[in-house]
């Protein structure tokens, strides 16, 4: 194996331990990829990045043909469709707490659906848009998700979780944590306002019953 992709491997492996240990991920439901000397190397099917080895990653040729390694994830497809039509060189796809939460709601614009309250996803990322929700690992979603590409930056996938890919493995992860932390802001501050509108209209009601 040569520096270069042990490196990656490496950095790989760190990133989905960091995302396992403090709960942004749970069992075996996250996967990632990056790419190498054309090849795409991704986390291998039932894997968990709570305990992922280099040997868990399937690599896969730019078709999509299998090389070598354990199955690949089954939404492989969905990294492949980043690779092909985004200057994407790695993918992450979670189902973290506050992004799935925030993939529930119904939103007023799908090509950008997360409020920039900060300005840091936009710096890291950009517009995420809502893909409409497809089974997980169907060609439906696959389908969905390749027509909603080129609208925003990153993606919520409806009831699901997101996807964000970056120039390499480090840059996907601070997006996809910049991600998280804007959908937590997002929903809280909701919650929030919410419940100040109720305590004014409480307050209203009561004026009007004197």
């Amino acid at each position: 194996m040569n520096r270069e992709l042990d490196k990656k491997l490496e950095q790989t492996i760190w990133v989905a331990r960091s995302l396992f240990q403090r709960g942004k991920t749970a069992g075996s439901t996250a996967n990632i990829s990056f790419r190498h000397e054309g090849c795409i190397y991704i986390s291998g099917s039932g894997t968990c990045f709570g305990t992922l080895q280099k040997e868990e990653f399937a690599v896969m040729d730019p078709e999509g043909k299998h090389i070598k390694g354990p199955k690949p994830s089954k939404e492989f497809p969905l990294h492949k469709l980043l690779y092909d039509k985004k200057e994407a060189r790695a993918v992450i796809h979670t189902h973290s707490f506050y992004a799935t939460l925030w993939s529930c709601l119904a939103h007023e614009s799908t090509e950008d659906v997360i409020p920039d309250y900060t300005p840091y996803l936009r710096m890291k990322v950009g517009r995420i848009g809502m893909v409409p929700y497809g089974e997980p690992g169907s060609r439906e979603l696959f389908t969905l998700f390749e027509k909603c590409i080129p609208n925003s930056d990153g993606y919520l996938l409806q009831n699901h979780g997101p996807v964000i890919w970056g120039k390499d493995v480090m840059s996907a992860f601070y997006g996809i944590e910049e991600l998280e932390e804007s959908a937590k802001i997002a929903w809280h501050l909701q919650v929030q306002l919410q419940h100040t509108a109720k305590k004014a209209d409480n307050i209203q009601g009561k004026h009007l019953l004197k």
